[in-house]
C-alpha cells in the first residue's frame, strides 16, 4: 500500500517534498513549509487532514493557486498528525498524486507522455496546440516550467516520445535533485504529461498577434 512505501522513504531518510518538510515524532508526524523550520514555535498548529487541503489553495495573498506544483505555498502553519495515513492524506491535498506518481513510475507501471502526443490528441479550442513548433515548445516550457518561482515538478517527458528533455537544465529531469534549490534529501514530484495550464499556455503562444 501507499502508506507503507512512504513509511519505507521516510525510514530511508527522505523527508521532504517540494516546499514541505516532515519529520517523525513520538505522538506521529509533523509536516511544515521548509522556510519554517526554525519558526516552529510561532507556526500556527493544526491538527486535520482537511487543514492541508486549505493551505494549498491559497498563496500568501490570498490568491488562488491553480498549480500545485508553484513554489508559492503559504507559510506559517505546522500539521501536528497522528499517523501515516493521515500525513499521506496532507501530502495528497498538498500536492495531489506526488507520492502514487512517484511509486508507479518507480514500479514501471506509469510512464511519460511527450509533449507532442499531449498536444496531438487536443481537440476543440486546443487543437491549434498540435501547430506548435519545437522552439516555440521549448522556449514555453523553459519558462513556465522553470523551478525557481514557476514550478517545482520534475519533467521526465520530452518533445517527442523518442527525445528526453534535453533542452531543459539536466537537473529539471533529475529525480534525485531536490527543485527546490536546497539539496535536501526530498521525494521528487515527477512531472510523467505536459499539465492542463501548460497545453493553455501553447494556445495562448499560438494566439498571440504577429509582429
Amino acid at each position: 500500500m501507499i502508506r507503507d512505501e512512504l513509511a519505507r522513504l521516510i525510514k530511508e531518510g527522505y523527508k521532504a517534498l517540494g516546499e514541505l518538510e516532515f519529520v517523525e515524532t513520538s505522538a506521529g508526524y509533523r509536516l511544515y513549509h521548509c522556510a519554517d523550520r526554525d519558526l516552529l514555535d510561532e507556526a500556527r498548529v493544526y491538527h486535520s487532514t482537511e487543514d492541508a487541503r486549505q493551505i494549498a489553495k491559497y498563496d500568501s495573498a490570498g490568491v488562488y493557486r491553480p498549480l500545485k506544483g508553484a513554489p508559492n505555498l503559504p507559510r506559517g502553519w505546522l500539521l501536528e498528525l497522528a499517523t501515516i495515513d493521515d500525513l499521506k492524506r496532507a501530502l495528497d491535498y498538498l500536492y495531489p498524486g506526488a507520492i502514487a506518481t512517484l511509486l508507479a513510475y518507480q514500479a514501471g507501471t506509469a510512464h511519460p507522455v511527450s509533449l507532442r502526443q499531449t498536444l496531438n490528441r487536443q481537440t476543440g479550442m486546443y487543437r491549434v496546440t498540435r501547430k506548435l513548433s519545437d522552439d516555440q515548445a521549448q522556449s514555453l516550457v523553459k519558462e513556465a516550467c522553470r523551478s525557481d518561482g514557476k514550478c517545482l515538478r520534475t519533467i521526465l517527458w520530452g518533445l517527442t516520445e523518442s527525445r528526453p528533455p534535453d533542452f531543459l537544465p539536466s537537473s529539471k529531469s533529475d529525480p534525485t535533485c531536490d527543485q527546490t534549490g536546497q539539496k535536501r534529501a526530498a521525494l521528487p514530484i515527477l512531472c510523467l504529461e505536459a499539465c492542463n495550464l501548460l497545453v493553455a499556455a501553447a494556445r495562448a503562444t499560438l494566439k498571440k498577434p504577429s509582429g
